[in-house]
């Protein structure tokens, strides 16, 4: 682990009661939903991490409990290190704490976790839709979203295709 990342991530495991794993030379630590928004005030006040330069998460499905990780990847462009906090979610119903009062640029990153995820962030200022349209079902992100998909028209198949699309009746 980085020299300049083992006293954070002590403080963020005396504090929150974080744990921690590294990976490949990148450090994940793992802090519980109720805490994030504490530990990322902790982060940008004393430590200067002043960049929230991701947001985003991954769908562990089947597994439920957690189902998904929301990923925080914060950036200290004074210090030059890099951190990614890890928050486990349940499958059921998932939320987290918005993050909005600490980095401004989680309003939109939260709202595309809602749109591809379904993921809520409890809170958040402005939870419309953003990148799907009002009337889409579903999150496509998530494993468990059915794949649909069209088969590509070449001039071999083109008959096959175009058998198959709808056109307007007369």
């Amino acid at each position: 682990m980085d020299q300049k990342l083992e006293p954070i991530v002590q403080a963020l495991q005396e504090q929150f009661g974080a744990t921690c794993e590294e990976f490949r030379g990148e450090v994940h630590v793992f802090i519980p939903s109720g805490q994030i928004v504490q530990a990322l005030t902790l982060l940008r006040d004393k430590y200067e991490f002043e960049l929230l330069s991701a947001l985003t998460a991954t769908d562990y499905y089947p597994q439920m409990m957690p189902r998904f990780h929301v990923i925080y990847q914060l950036s200290s462009l004074t210090k030059n290190i890099v951190l990614q906090l890890r928050v486990p979610v349940n499958g059921d119903q998932p939320r987290i704490p918005t993050a909005v009062r600490v980095y401004e640029v989680a309003n939109w990153r939260e709202r595309e976790l809602m749109d591809m995820f379904g993921i809520e962030a409890e809170g958040h200022p402005d939870p419309r839709k953003l990148l799907l349209p009002d009337d889409m079902e579903g999150h496509p992100l998530r494993k468990d979203f059915p794949l649909g998909y069209e088969e590509p028209q070449f001039t071999f198949n083109f008959e096959e295709i175009d058998l198959r699309k709808p056109y307007a009746k007369d």
